[in-house]
C-alpha cells in the first residue's frame, strides 16, 4: 500500500518538460520512478475526457478557446509545448513542441498499470464526468479489488461534491480532498472524520502548512499529501514534520530528500 515515502509527479515532471504531455509524463515514469502519475481531467463538447490543467486552452496552447465547447478533434490540433520553452529557454527542446494533448485513453494505452493521481477539474460544469471517469477506469482494468486496497489508483478533487459522487458510483474507491489555504483549519474535527468516512488522505497547499496541522490530520485519520513541494529546503522541513508524501514537479529531488530523509548517503 502506497502510503509513505510517496512521491507524486504533479501533471508529470513538470518541472523539466511541458505538464501534461507524454513528454513530461515519460521523464517522471520511466526516468524518474514517481509512484503516481498525476492527471488533471476535463470534458470535450462531444464527451471524451482529455488531459489538462486550465478550463481555457490559452496557457498551454497559446490560442483562445474553451475545452468544453471544443470537440476532441479540435483539441488534437493543438500542440501544447511551445510555451514551455519560451518560459524556460534553458530547458527547451524541439521535442516538446511536437506534444499534443492526451486523452485518457491515451494515458492509459501508454502507461497501462502504473499508479494514477486523478483530479476532477471544474466537476460542476461537466455533468457526468465522475460516471465517465470510473468507467474509462474500469475499461482499462485500473478499478480492480487489488489496485484499490492498495491505492493505486485515486481520484482527487477540491470539491467534495465530485467525490462524493464517487463514492456513490463506486464505494470504497480511494479518495482524497486537495484543500486550498484556510479550508482544513476552517472546519471542525466532526466535520473532518464526516469526510474521513469515505476520504482517505488530504491535499493542503503548502502555503497552509505547519506541524500542528500535519498532527491535527493524522490525528482525525487522514492520510496527508500536500500540494506542490518543489523546494528541496520545504521537502526536507515537512518531511521532517511527518508528511506521507507530496504533490512535486520534481519527483526525483522529493525521492533524494525521502532516501536522505531515511539515512541514505549519496556521493
Amino acid at each position: 500500500m502506497l502510503d509513505k515515502n510517496v512521491v507524486i509527479a504533479h501533471r508529470g515532471a513538470s518541472g523539466y518538460a511541458p505538464e501534461h504531455t507524454f513528454a513530461s509524463y515519460d521523464k517522471s515514469h520511466f526516468d524518474m520512478h514517481a509512484d503516481y502519475i498525476e492527471l488533471d481531467v476535463h470534458m470535450t463538447l462531444d464527451g471524451e475526457i482529455i488531459v489538462m490543467h486550465d478550463e481555457s486552452i490559452e496557457r498551454t496552447a497559446l490560442t483562445p478557446g474553451i475545452i468544453k465547447e471544443m470537440t476532441l478533434q479540435e483539441i488534437k490540433q493543438l500542440t501544447i509545448g511551445k510555451w514551455f520553452n519560451e518560459k524556460y529557454p534553458e530547458l527547451k527542446s524541439a521535442y516538446y513542441e511536437e506534444q499534443v494533448v492526451p486523452t485518457l485513453k491515451d494515458i492509459f494505452e501508454r502507461y497501462g498499470d502504473a499508479n494514477y493521481y486523478i483530479e476532477t477539474k471544474s466537476p460542476d460544469i461537466y455533468p457526468g464526468m465522475e460516471k465517465l471517469l470510473i468507467d474509462t477506469l474500469d475499461a482499462f482494468g485500473l478499478v480492480s479489488e487489488a489496485r484499490l486496497q492498495n491505492r493505486q489508483t485515486v481520484i482527487q478533487s477540491f470539491s467534495v461534491e465530485s467525490l462524493i459522487k464517487v463514492n456513490q458510483i463506486k464505494p470504497n474507491f480511494p479518495l482524497l480532498m486537495l484543500a486550498k489555504k484556510g479550508v482544513l483549519r476552517n472546519m471542525s474535527d466532526d466535520e473532518l472524520r464526516k469526510i474521513h468516512e469515505f476520504v482517505y488522505a488530504v491535499g493542503p497547499s503548502i502555503a497552509d502548512l505547519d506541524e500542528a496541522l500535519i498532527e491535527r490530520m493524522h490525528n482525525i485519520g487522514f492520510l496527508l499529501f500536500p500540494y506542490t513541494l518543489n523546494k528541496e529546503e520545504d521537502m526536507e522541513r515537512f518531511i521532517n514534520a511527518g508528511i506521507d508524501g507530496a504533490f512535486t514537479n520534481y519527483p526525483d529531488l522529493l525521492r533524494k530528500q525521502f532516501r536522505l530523509d531515511n539515512g541514505e548517503v549519496f556521493e
